[in-house]
């Protein structure tokens, strides 16, 4: 087994190589402009370290959201054109899940990412392994006082500190941890989400009012 871990739903553009045992190699390079840019070297990267060529992957991860329009669909993209050429299946996982598997908290707990327009993607955790749960978008403020007395991981934590005072790392996603719970999940035989984008709400750009198709007589 060798899994390739792509997640660009955050400001991280994280990717690691795992074997199902263990992290091979991971590069993560937090940029909320370049994900696109920065995506394929550091698949390119990644394999270089391990002294892999891509043909050596088994299974595609791909972290789905929620994220920002834009910069989400470039690592779900990315995994299924691999996927297509290596005719290798993927695996989706929410995003929150590789934050909440990375901190290792065993007690509960909640994930928040920068959702932007002052409101954050977060969800509970019973444990890193289990979400108790679906994933919402909200407000910091509208949520302080269900989440009071929680540890709050991720970069949300850190941008409202009022609203959620104990602040766990870590802060941006991470491939590694993203490879790490797929393997757990194919090692028990767990379902995985389908490789498409987990929206909680609709895009910034949107079609104007009043907007009048012209065409040519």
């Amino acid at each position: 087994m060798l899994l390739l871990a792509v997640d660009t739903a955050t400001p991280a553009v994280t990717v690691a190589l795992h074997d199902g045992t263990a992290v091979v190699a991971e590069s993560s390079q937090v940029d909320a402009r370049r994900h696109g840019e920065l995506l394929l070297p550091a698949v390119e990267r990644v394999l270089t370290e391990a002294g892999l060529k891509l043909d050596a992957v088994t299974d595609l991860v791909v972290g789905v959201g929620p994220g920002p329009y834009t910069g989400l669909r470039v690592g779900l993209v990315t995994a299924a054109t691999f996927a297509s050429v290596l005719g290798v299946p993927v695996h989706g996982l929410c995003t929150l899940d590789g934050l909440a598997y990375a901190s290792g908290i065993e007690e509960p707990f909640a994930v928040a990412t920068d959702a932007r327009r002052k409101e954050v993607y977060w969800a509970r955790y019973d444990d890193f392994r289990t979400r108790a749960g679906e994933p919402g978008v909200d407000r910091p403020a509208d949520i302080a006082a269900e989440l009071s007395g929680l540890p709050v991981v991720g970069a949300g934590a850190v941008l409202y500190p009022e609203a959620f005072p104990d602040a766990r790392g870590p802060e941006h996603q991470s491939a590694a941890a993203l490879a790490a719970l797929a393997a757990h999940k194919l090692a028990e035989g767990s379902a995985f989400l389908p490789p498409t984008p987990l929206y909680l709400r609709r895009p910034d750009a949107q079609v104007p009012k009043n907007y009048k198709v012209v065409t040519p007589k």
